[in-house]
Parts: structure tokens; sequence; C-alpha cells
């Protein structure tokens, strides 16, 4: 094959008999052919047969649907709500700080306290939270006065089921927090704390001032499931009396023959409040990505905005 190099035959330059060559076509558009992925259509059929045959199943039962709008707002099933947000807030709050506490006794250079530590990691995540519900609610059986020095009285009017729903969740909880914290605390790199120490801050100081804001990058998503989970494991103190959610529920369930009904109404609570803790821990994690990329994430709203108000074709492309 031969390549004519004359630079007369080029575009634009005249040639030997005393024209000139015009300029070629441009070449034709790419047209890029879209490769049809026919699983996805197969596998998006099969997931709505399978979603309508849920459908049709559920209602071939005698549910009485009304009764779920009927008895969504009542009193009883709102007090149960609040009583559950109340719950959550309380052991979180608990389960965080000894968290916390277990995480630095867990790193001390202390074997005493790092044992300590270990032990009650080790004892709480071992055993079932259902199980240590009912041993707290259980010692009236074998405690019948609780004594402090300052403070005398009988356990059955000191272990109430709010308290011991708390001591069953928040302590429960802080075991798996201290795991957490620990992790936290472990990603922060050690020069940071060297270099603390060299400009004179204290260990508590350091700790408190150059670790834990940075470890809180890693600390804050797992809590936020942590609290949605500690808003679902709420159900678990209905074993002892305590009227939360579910609680109320059943009550309700119980007097007016509709058990099912309200458990849907429990459910559907529980969806719609670990529905906003979800995009609460949206922002959250949001707030602490900054400084550690340079675009952070876009909100529900933006993503809205740019999917649905900015949909515009560009210039020069026809349909």
């Amino acid at each position: 094959m031969t390549v004519n190099t004359d630079k007369a035959d080029e575009p634009g330059r005249p040639d030997k008999g005393g024209g000139t060559v015009g300029t070629p076509t441009p070449p034709e558009a790419i047209r890029a052919i879209p490769v049809r992925h026919y699983g996805r259509y197969i596998s998006a059929v099969v997931a709505l047969a399978l979603f309508a045959t849920l459908i049709y199943a559920f209602s071939q039962g005698k549910i009485n649907w009304g009764a779920i709008p009927d008895y969504f707002f009542d009193d009883r099933i709102l007090d149960g709500v609040g009583k559950t947000l109340l719950l959550t807030v309380i052991s979180m709050a608990i389960g965080i700080t000894g968290g916390v506490l277990l995480a630095v006794m867990r790193l001390s250079t202390n074997p005493v306290t790092s044992s300590i530590a270990w032990f009650y990691i080790w004892f709480f995540r071992g055993t079932p939270v259902l199980v240590q519900l009912f041993v707290w609610f259980n010692l009236g059986l074998v405690f019948e006065y609780v004594n402090f020095g300052f403070y005398r009285d009988e356990w059955s009017d000191f272990m109430t089921p709010l308290l011991t729903a708390l001591l069953g969740l928040g302590l429960n909880e802080a075991a798996y927090m201290a795991e957490i914290c620990r992790a936290g605390l472990l990603s922060v790199d050690e020069g940071q704390t060297e270099a603390s120490h060299a400009l004179g801050m204290s260990r508590s100081k350091t700790l408190r001032r150059i670790v834990i804001p940075q470890a809180m990058r890693v600390i804050v998503p797992p809590t936020g499931n942590e609290v949605i989970n500690m808003l679902k494991t709420t159900s678990l103190v209905a074993a002892v009396q305590y009227a939360e959610l579910l609680r109320q529920a059943q009550n309700i369930g119980q007097t007016t023959a509709s058990a099912v009904e309200m458990l849907f109404v429990a459910a559907a609570w529980y969806l719609v409040l670990t529905s906003v803790l979800s995009v609460g821990q949206y922002y959250l994690e949001r707030y602490y990505a900054r400084g550690s990329t340079r675009n952070l994430p876009a909100t529900p709203l933006q993503k809205i905005r740019s999917t649905v108000f900015s949909v515009r074709r560009p210039k020069g492309v026809s349909a």
C-alpha cells in the first residue's frame, strides 16, 4: 500500500492543474446501539409476579384493613410511640456513654481496667438481650430488698418496668458501642497523639481535642445503625410489662379482637420512625464528612432537583 505524500493533493491546496482540492465531507456520526439486558427484564417480571402473588395471598385473609387507619393515631398507640422514643433516647445515651468509657478502659495500659472492660464486653455481647431483661425483671425473686446504704426499698418497688428496660437495653448497648468506639479511636494515626504530646498536651486533653473529633468519622455511621436497631429492639421490653408501642398494640388487639391488624399498625409506626432516623443519620454523616472529601454527598433534595428539575437536552442534539 502506497501513501501519497504530495502536498498538492492536500485539502485547500492548489493541484497541478491549477484548481483546488475540495474539503472532504465529515464522517457520519457513530450510532451507539445499547446492549439489551434480557436478564434484567426477566428478573423484573419474576419480582413483580412474586409481589403480586404476595398481595393476592394477603387479600385472601380475613383482615380488617379498615382498622389500621382507625387505630393508627389512637391515643394509646401515640402514647406507646412516645415511650418507645423515650426508651430509645435514654438507652442510647447510656450505651454511648458507657461505650466510650469502656473503649478508653479497653485501650488503657492498666491491666486491671482493660480486663474489666474486656469481661464486661464479653458477658453482655455473649448473652441475648431478652435474657438480660428477664434477669433484671426477676431478680426480685432472690433479692427482697435493695440496699445502697443511703437508699433502701423493696425490690419490686425499685425495679420498675421502665428501669428494667433501661438497664437491659442500655447496658447491653454499651458493650456494642465500646467496640465501635474502640475501632474509631484506633483509626486515628498515632502520629497525631505523638505530636500533641510533643506540644505538651496531656493524655486526657489529647483524647478530647485530637483523637475523638477525628474518630467521629468512623464512629458516627455504625452508631446511626445502632440507634435504628435500638428503636426496633425496644419491642422486646413488652415481655417485661412496659407499655411501649408493641405492648400497647397487643393490648388493643386483645380487647378489639384485631390482633393481626394492630401488629400491622405497630409495624407501620416502626417503619415511619426508622425512616426519619435514617434521614437524620444521613445528614449527620454528611456533616462529619467535611474535610475528608472534596465534594460532599448530595442531599435528598439536591438529588431530586438534579434528576427532576435539571433534566435538559444538550444543545445541538436532536431527538
